[in-house]
């Protein structure tokens, strides 16, 4: 078989269908804890894209990996399938989002089987079919039972490209754009239906640090999102509106306090503005909570500081905003950077009340707050009966001293608003009764299914005049339906619970199932969804431990977020004209070769660089190691089991030993270097000499396995040319017993040896080496080398000259002495001489493959004394005759 290539679509269609016969994937109902290897499900966009096919090759080269190590595995997929792009492409196209969702799965279940996904697909769901969806709105009543839904006037955010209400978690940067199509977000004041998540913050906020599986920075974003701060709430007394309370984390600076400043929808801020048209212009045509600097208006009145009884002055400002503490702040220019710029631009005193800490016996000295605010803890000034005390002990105090300060904590996490005005989506379950209110439609009567959709402006459930119109059922009168329909991320909140068991009809999920079969094992998908799917996901199994007995706090044990791939540094998009299609490579080079690729090329963390050339050698190497196997089934070598043998054996079991390590860890990269590496040994080993069937034939299993998670296909087909019984998915993962820091050692004293023979035939111009000895070191050397390893003596000579074996060596135990001194930093131990002697044995094979030369290692005992001066421990000397 040449390097060319090898019939790609032959060999994975002959084994796809071999695993449907055998029905390999499916997950039976009745076992009893199977590990459960997930990827976040994907919207049926109509196309594969390089990131679904990595997200996709990691969990699926996982599930294999599990599965061949005898776990039973529950590997499912599903559709992400409702959502407002659908509808925009229904509507360019005048068809309807179902039929076009439809259509899209379809094309891509074939895209991913074409991949080899070894997916249980009796397990699929699609979040847009009544039979999936009447289960979010069974558990929307159930929220509501338990008081975790509210109905509310509130300021939303609102894209009127997409014209919808989106989260805070669908407004992406400081220009803040919609997620979806990058429009400017407006603000708009409507009533929306809200999942009560700050319920959970506390909960959310604190099990983060049991979340060991997950990535740091994962952790670390939804820290941030909850957004948890204490401090101290205290009222201001303003003109005429009575206490105002303001929240501050920072109430040991309250003597300098210099204004008092209101968000632009606070309460007084819209009274004010009915009547002063300073505050009224400001608020409706002037204020921008996004603006580079801080902006605002005095009112005219004064607010008067409970500490001081200083009355100072009143102003709307943009940078308060009022779901950010109580919307009302006291502001201290003197030690905030943002309340600093603001008194700057109005021109507004500034007064330090903190001190850095001084030194012992010293004052504190005031620090120059001029130029920029003192931000730091510290000891206060200014401050009367309070001054000298430290920042901590002066928030206590102050607090309890003050009457109306209290202890608080706030939050940045905001209840999470579901309320969409689009049709794509799940109908909210309620009827607005003009006598009753809103009322939930009956269990009995779910699901309330969509009605055929209109291709109109705004929201399509508005224009379904025969759906929307309906009965109340609590009195029978005339209702209508609620138009909104619920956000995309409920779908996806709780569709892994599902998957346990997708055909159940009268429950969500089945729970003991459920209970057996949680938390998922594996989880894999983009950083992307760090705040919004994976917190939502977190509160939604919380609800329903706490409410349906589910017996899991949390669903994702492992998570795993992969990163990008990129074409020349950038991020593969339509725009930028930089896509390479996944069925391209599949036809041209087999999806067994864009797996490989893809997974051989960075940590699956990562981001990586798609290179062409890089998919054609892989290509290449996969054809090659069909050629080892194929010529190895038509004739079988009958070679010695001698030295060289030992060598390649050992190579097998060191690779078998830390791939699977690897791939435990899914460093999948580092698990395919091993298996490449032993396939060029195994390759070496045949150019070399005839090899000894056994051996050559245990490293060809154990290659064929330790690929067939990554390129299932050939695996399959190099399986069957071995004459194994059964499939390789089916087959047992290789085993050895190896300790990973020997061979490390091994590896780094052939690898050190072989450079140093490199060097010498270099240096020395020897065209044409005649012999070659490696004289391993005196065992003495590796005494005195450990002793400097283990040794924190100042006078390492000294103490080496106390053991009577390495005295005796007089001028060379001292020159030795000298050198370990002088490198002790980056001492490490080396293998022990027997096992070093051993080593440099077995593979002196590939030294006289490389420089066709008889090469002898040579014991201390037997070697030229001008020589052995030369070796070290891990550093063996050479003598090469030319």
């Amino acid at each position: 078989m040449s390097d060319a290539g090898y019939d790609h679509a032959t060999v994975e269609r002959r084994w796809q269908e071999a695993w449907d016969e055998a029905d390999a994937y499916r997950t039976p109902d009745d076992v009893d804890d199977p590990t459960y290897v997930l990827g976040m499900y994907p919207y049926p966009s109509g196309k594969l894209h390089m990131g679904h096919v990595r997200n996709y090759t990691i969990t699926d080269a996982y599930a294999r990996f599990r599965r061949m190590q005898g776990d039973e595995v529950l590997h499912p997929m599903g559709w992400d399938a409702f959502g407002l792009p659908a509808e925009n492409a229904a509507k360019e196209r005048d068809t309807n989002p179902r039929d076009w969702t439809f259509d899209c799965i379809e094309t891509m279940t074939e895209q991913m089987e074409s991949m080899g996904f070894g997916y249980d697909w009796e397990r699929e769901i699609a979040t847009c079919t009544p039979e999936y969806y009447q289960w979010n709105q069974w558990l929307f009543e159930r929220f509501l039972e338990e008081d975790l839904v509210e109905r509310r006037d509130a300021e939303v955010n609102w894209c009127p490209h997409c014209e919808t209400v989106l989260a805070d978690e669908q407004v992406e940067g400081e220009a803040e754009l919609c997620w979806r199509c990058d429009t400017p977000v407006e603000q708009r004041e409507l009533e929306q239906w809200f999942l009560k998540i700050t319920e959970y913050a506390d909960e959310l906020l604190e099990a983060i640090d049991d979340l060991e599986g997950w990535p740091n920075s994962v952790r670390q974003m939804q820290r941030n999102w909850i957004g948890r701060q204490y401090g101290s709430e205290v009222d201001f007394d303003v003109d005429g509106h009575g206490p105002v309370t303001a929240f501050t984390t920072r109430i040991d600076t309250i003597h300098g306090a210099t204004f008092f400043a209101l968000a632009p929808d606070h309460p007084i801020s819209e009274e004010l503005a009915e009547e002063n048209d300073d505050v009224r212009r400001f608020v409706e045509e002037e204020a921008d909570p996004d603006g580079d600097e801080p902006n605002g208006v005095e009112t005219g009145l004064t607010a008067t500081n409970p500490v001081t009884g200083e009355e100072i002055p009143v102003y709307v400002a943009d940078f308060v905003l009022s779901d950010v503490g109580t919307g009302a702040l006291m502001a201290v220019p003197g030690h905030d950077e943002r309340d600093h710029a603001f008194a700057e631009k109005k021109d507004l005193d500034i007064v330090p009340v903190i001190a850095p800490e001084p030194e012992e016996g010293e004052d504190p000295e005031a620090p120059d707050v001029e130029e920029a605010a003192y931000t730091e803890d510290g000891v206060l000034i200014n401050s009367g009966d309070y001054s000298g005390l430290d920042s901590e002990t002066a928030r206590e105090r102050l607090t309890e001293d003050i009457d109306s300060a209290e202890e608080a904590k706030q939050y940045q996490l905001r209840d999470w608003g579901i309320s969409r005005q689009r049709y794509w989506g799940t109908p909210i379950p309620v009827i607005h009764c003009e006598e009753c209110g809103p009322v939930t439609v009956p269990e009995e009567d779910l699901p309330v299914e969509l009605p055929e959709f209109i291709n109109t402006t705004g929201n399509p459930l508005d224009a379904a005049e025969e759906w929307k119109q309906t009965t109340c059922p609590d009195c029978g009168a005339d209702a209508e339906r609620e138009t909104d329909t619920m956000d995309t991320f409920v779908d996806s909140s709780w569709y892994f619970l599902r998957y346990v068991s997708p055909g159940l009809e009268d429950a969500p999920f089945d729970l003991e199932r459920a209970n057996d079969w949680m938390p998922v094992d594996q989880y894999v998908g983009g950083i992307e969804h760090a705040v919004m799917h994976l917190l939502y996901s977190r509160f939604f199994t919380k609800v329903l431990a706490d409410h349906e007995g589910l017996e899991h706090r949390e669903p994702f044990t492992n998570l795993l977020a992969q990163g990008m791939v990129q074409l020349e540094g950038e991020k593969m998009s339509k725009s930028k004209g930089n896509v390479v299609s996944p069925q391209r490579i599949v036809e041209e080079y087999g999806a067994d070769t864009a797996r490989l690729f893809m997974m051989q090329a960075a940590q699956p963390e990562r981001d990586f660089d798609w290179s062409e050339e890089g998919v054609r050698s892989t290509n290449a190497f996969l054809a090659r190691l069909k050629g080892m196997v194929e010529e190895f089934a038509a004739d079988e070598p009958a070679g010695e089991d001698d030295a060289v043998a030992d060598y390649v054996a050992a190579e097998i079991d060191a690779t078998i030993a830390i791939a699977t390590d690897e791939y435990d860890e899914l460093t999948f990269n580092k698990a395919l270097r091993e298996t490449q590496d032993l396939v060029r040994t195994l390759r070496q080993y045949a150019d070399y000499t005839e090899p000894h069937a056994e051996t050559y034939e245990r490293g060809l299993s154990a290659v064929v396995r330790l690929l067939s998670p990554v390129a299932p296909h050939l695996a399959e087909e190099l399986w069957d040319a071995l004459d194994y019984d059964g499939l390789v998915v089916d087959a047992e993962w290789p085993t050895a017993e190896v300790d990973r820091d020997h061979v490390t050692k091994r590896r780094r004293l052939v690898e050190n040896t072989r450079e140093d023979i490199r060097d010498i035939v270099d240096v020395a111009g020897i065209e044409d080496p005649q012999r070659i000895d490696v004289v391993v070191a005196p065992d003495w050397k590796y005494d005195a080398l450990e002793i400097a390893i283990e040794s924190d003596a100042d006078n390492l000579i000294g103490e080496l000259m106390q053991e009577s074996h390495i005295r005796e060596q007089g001028d060379a135990a001292a020159d030795y002495g000298q050198d370990l001194q002088a490198e002790r930093e980056a001492l490490s131990m080396t293998l022990p001489p027997e096992a070093e002697y051993a080593a440099l044995e077995s593979a002196a094979w590939l030294i006289e493959r490389e420089f066709e030369a008889p090469v002898t290692v040579v014991d201390a005992d037997e070697a030229d004394a001008d020589v052995l001066a030369n070796a070290e421990p891990g550093r063996p000397a050479i003598e090469i005759d030319d």
